[in-house]
């Protein structure tokens, strides 16, 4: 019975981490489709999101299934309960990454008013904190769970230079607010992201220890 049920925890993990792959690479791909003003693959992010809600309610479902069936405590509940909640921020990051993608569609192939320079640097650190997140909470590891967190401010950092500078495009050109604007609320999306992967660092440190600790209390 127990090999049973530890097998399927080690399932549930597994489809987490397919979670996770498939939130990266709807964000990869939502911000290339940006920059290359790629309004196919935008459209095709926007309807595979429907398989990232689905995975998360299906995960979702089966860790219910189990804390009724087997009445798991300690560690084992806290793992379920971590897992519901990193599922939940991982379709929070699809949606963040459909964002993205709207916005792609909605500049409507235009040219960008700047080249993507800091925007894919916002993308590619914080997909790096998230592959590295979710080997820390398949290993159980709070000290890498920890440096994930460390990394929220480079994101906030670039961020921060994105608004600013945005904000120069919009008061030497008027012409330049609604371009200005659409990059502004995709560099929101990836800061938020970040926010996300924040998050299911903290449930590592609970899941091990029991703690309930804010990580990178500045992002608030």
């Amino acid at each position: 019975m127990r090999i049973a049920y530890y097998k399927e925890l080690e399932y549930i993990e597994k489809e987490l981490l397919n979670m996770g792959k498939m939130a990266i690479k709807a964000v990869i791909e939502s911000v290339d489709a940006l920059k290359d003003s790629d309004i196919r693959t935008a459209k095709t992010i926007i309807l595979n999101d429907h398989f990232i809600n689905k995975k998360r309610f299906d995960i979702e479902e089966e860790c219910l299934r189990i804390i009724a069936t087997q009445q798991p405590v300690a560690k084992d509940l806290r793992a379920l309960a971590a897992t519901m909640n990193a599922i939940t921020d991982l379709e929070r990051i699809g949606d963040h990454a459909e964002g993205i993608a709207k916005i792609c569609i909605m500049n409507n192939g235009k040219p960008l008013i700047k080249p993507l320079i800091d925007l894919p640097r916002m993308a590619n650190i914080a997909t790096e904190m998230l592959i590295h997140c979710l080997k820390a909470f398949i290993d159980r590891d709070i000290e890498t769970a920890k440096k994930v967190c460390d990394r929220d401010d480079e994101v906030d950092g670039l961020y921060e230079q994105v608004y600013k500078e945005l904000l120069v495009f919009m008061i030497t050109n008027p012409k330049n607010v609604e371009g200005a604007t659409y990059l502004m609320w995709a560099a929101h999306n990836l800061e938020r992201i970040a926010d996300r992967v924040t998050n299911i660092a903290e449930r590592i440190v609970f899941m091990v220890n029991g703690k309930m600790e804010e990580l990178n209390a500045s992002r608030y």
